[in-house]
């Protein structure tokens, strides 16, 4: 399985993103050496499209599937795109706070702690509906790891499309969230125009 092992503060500078989004507290002091240079169309594009890959744990050949998905589906290929983004298994275990990052929450699902209806499932791109609920299985419950993540994660905001139940390591997904639900710093219509070319 391929890896990205690009150091993630580093790749937040390169990127201009603030490493909140990726559920990290620490702040990059070092300024970024080419910051005043100006960048082509087709450079802002590319940057978009790496943002949401990076925020998401996505690589090029999956996200290419899930833009082809999107635009299959009605409506905007760019809000499909980010709402299809945001409703993978691994980042909603992130929204509801049972990851302190979304790389987190992707190995909590790879190592079968996730149920979602009652049932074991082990994909971190698993996309969810509304309606569906997910939980921690139940040995896993009593475990340290899940006090420690909810210390960490206690603060969080959960988006309004979800229900989360920090007591018993629950959330229901209400609704599939709009794009004005999604607080990522990605201008889609910017990838949208790169992968139309």
């Amino acid at each position: 399985m391929a890896v990205d092992r690009v150091p993630v503060l580093k790749r937040c500078r390169s990127l201009g993103l603030d490493p909140i989004y990726l559920g990290i507290d620490k702040k990059s002091r070092r300024e970024l050496k080419r910051a005043n240079r100006k960048i082509s169309e087709y450079g802002l594009q590319m940057r978009e499209k790496q943002k949401a890959k990076f925020i998401y744990g996505v690589l090029e050949k999956p996200f290419r599937n899930y833009y082809a998905k999107a635009s299959r589906m009605k409506g905007q290929v760019g809000t499909n795109l980010m709402i299809l983004l945001e409703t993978r298994l691994d980042n909603v275990l992130f929204r509801l706070g049972f990851g302190r990052t979304r790389k987190e929450a992707r190995q909590i699902v790879d190592h079968k702690h996730v149920l979602v209806n009652g049932k074991a499932v082990s994909v971190p791109s698993y996309l969810v509906k509304a309606g569906d609920v997910i939980e921690i299985k139940e040995k896993y419950k009593s475990s340290q790891r899940y006090k420690d993540i909810l210390e960490v994660t206690g603060g969080r905001m959960t988006p309004a499309w979800l229900e989360a139940d920090a007591e018993n390591l629950r959330g229901t997904v209400k609704e599939l969230p709009t794009r004005d639900e999604i607080d990522v710093p990605v201008n889609e219509v910017l990838i949208v125009e790169l992968y139309s070319k």
